[in-house]
């Protein structure tokens, strides 16, 4: 016999319970944004990690991957401390994300930024953009091997230029090099320039030894003969015009290092709201409109989902923690 209390019956509060519980998940489960999505960039317009913004906003849209306009807000300042600030004044929120690369792990290492991985919501890791090490054709340095020699010999004698800031991968790059080749990577003579344009202009020019930068910088100087690249830091070679060039294991150097995109959200985002962003992102990943772009780029397809995206920037800070503390700029 059933027993009625409050106007329904006990007997049957498993299934209402079930099924209200059922509805509640549902809608849940469909969380998206309800309002324009907003993708912020830590430095200014026509940077890698501002082009990487356009073109997962581009694809966003003409793929109606997301519902709600999508617009990409520059925020750039404090080594990205700017854009990071910004995005955790929109704590738990779901429909604004954040295009970086590793500056986030090396700018909290040497005490630039007080924002580091874990002060954010890891979403993704996009692709990875290898860095080679060249010399212009006229240079006596043939190999990594002959300018490894020179680091072990005196790394004070060697002219290295990096894009950007000390302390970023191409820095790292080079100071893991010097160690390797049993030289002080605190000697590296390195010159700082606002991009890696300004600095291939300099190495062919012959102001420059050596010129640590992003892989796709290289290619139409490689192409034109103008600069020899003697290694790549990338897991395996790269194609195309840099199909013939080493990696730096295969040099002799045990180290791999790469400018990585990643995608994180502001502190607090919930479950389904990460979940939300995996879903299109993974999508995002699969498109032809996207895979273009890698190959266009010579950019290495390294999708990772959110929770292997906070595991690998712990790696990450780990490895780069080391590396500074080599060059003598990791904080204490």
């Amino acid at each position: 016999m059933n027993v009625v209390l409050r106007g329904f019956s006990v007997a049957g509060a498993p299934l209402m319970c079930a099924l209200a519980a059922g509805g509640a998940l549902a809608a849940t489960a469909e969380w998206k944004p309800d309002k324009p999505i907003e993708i912020i960039v830590g430095t200014g317009v026509g940077g890698g990690q501002d082009k990487s913004a356009r073109t997962v906003q581009r694809i966003l849209q003409e793929k109606k991957l997301v519902e709600q306009p999508v617009t990409v807000v520059n925020k750039p300042g404090g080594g990205g401390a700017v854009g990071y600030t910004y995005l955790n004044q929109h704590a738990g929120e779901g429909n604004i994300i954040y295009v970086g690369n590793p500056t986030l792990l090396t700018n909290h290492i040497i005490g630039r930024s007080p924002v580091n991985y874990t002060h954010v919501t890891p979403l993704a890791i996009l692709l990875s953009e290898s860095v080679a090490v060249s010399v212009r054709t006229e240079s006596p340095l043939k190999s990594l091997k002959e300018l490894s020699a020179r680091l072990k010999q005196d790394s004070s004698q060697v002219s290295v230029a990096v894009g950007s800031s000390l302390g970023s991968t191409n820095h790292i790059a080079m100071a893991m090099i010097a160690k390797a080749a049993g030289g002080d990577a605190k000697k590296l003579r390195t010159v700082v320039f606002q991009g890696g344009g300004e600095a291939i202009t300099a190495l062919m020019g012959g102001h420059i030894d050596v010129n640590s930068s992003a892989a796709n910088n290289v290619v139409p100087h490689k192409e034109s003969g103008k600069i020899r690249v003697l290694a790549v830091a990338s897991p395996k070679r790269l194609g195309g015009i840099l199909a013939d060039v080493p990696t730096l294991k295969e040099s002799g150097v045990n180290a791999l290092v790469t400018n990585w995109r990643m995608v994180v959200g502001p502190k607090g985002m919930t479950p389904v709201q990460i979940a939300y962003w995996g879903r299109v992102l993974a999508k995002l990943a699969q498109t032809p409109e996207w895979k273009k772009d890698l190959a266009d780029n010579i950019f290495e397809d390294t999708y990772r989902p959110a929770a292997a995206t906070e595991r690998y920037m712990q790696d990450e800070y780990a490895q780069f923690s080391a590396a500074l503390v080599e060059l003598g700029m990791a904080k204490k």
